[in-house]
């Protein structure tokens, strides 16, 4: 077992491909936000300050679009809604903390470290309170400046990357990659499957408001499976 003081170095050496994949991601980003009129400074501030790409790009998109002030901030408040979740199957590991390492975990969770901290606390539960914390701090210290830099070059540079260049390939690659070892039970396979057909299903709806209807009809199947196993494990 890794000394508590190795932790960090343990999350920061797993985190560190995901900057390959993070990094084109804060690019696209950053290069939509030169492309909407933000300054250099305004696209890292957003970046640095909200530090949630998938909302970052969706608020942007609805801006870009028009969309009520109302729409646009509901829809970034509802892909957000998953961070509530993490912080919640977060807390019986890293609840106990100290007030200042819980404000920067909070800071510090991302689906990167998120994914890779449940991953490792699961397998090694017998892991200190500050080991835990080390190890979850690491799995995000590459990741933060990573998106940091990646976006103010996207926005510095944006205008002279080629528009055929499939940037934007990082996006969707970023969450399979995160969450297609979580999907260990039929509930999580039922709210994947479920989410991703509705999504598909609700492309046309105005203002994304379709990636909110897909988000409830997965959490809604996945609690539905979750319940029908459940009940039938009961059974005599």
């Amino acid at each position: 077992m890794a000394h508590a003081k190795n932790y960090f170095q343990l999350g920061l050496k797993q985190a560190l491909p995901f900057i390959f994949i993070v990094g084109p991601f804060g690019l696209v980003f950053g290069t939509i936000a030169s492309n909407a009129g933000l300054s250099v400074i305004e696209a890292l501030s957003f970046s640095v300050f909200v530090m949630a790409g998938s909302a970052q790009l969706t608020a942007l998109q609805l801006m870009l679009d028009g969309s009520p002030t109302l729409i646009v901030v509901l829809s970034a408040l509802a892909v957000n809604l998953r961070m509530m979740m993490y912080s919640a199957s977060l807390t019986p590991y890293l609840g106990k903390a100290p007030l200042k390492q819980r404000i920067l975990a909070a800071y510090s969770t991302l689906d990167q470290s998120y994914a890779l901290s449940l991953q490792q606390f699961e397998t090694e539960p017998q892991m200190t309170l500050q080991a835990r914390m080390r190890f979850f701090l690491g799995a995000a210290a590459p990741v933060i400046p990573t998106w940091y830099i990646s976006t103010f070059a996207g926005a510095f540079l944006g205008k002279s990357f080629p528009s055929e260049l499939p940037l934007d390939f990082a996006i969707p690659l970023t969450f399979i990659a995160l969450f297609a070892p979580l999907l260990r039970s039929a509930a999580h396979i039922s709210a994947a499957l479920s989410a991703t057909i509705a999504a598909v299903l609700f492309s046309d709806v105005p203002f994304n408001l379709g990636l909110i209807m897909a988000g409830f009809v997965g959490m809604s199947m996945g609690a539905a499976t979750e319940r029908h196993l459940l009940a039938r494990a009961d059974r005599p």
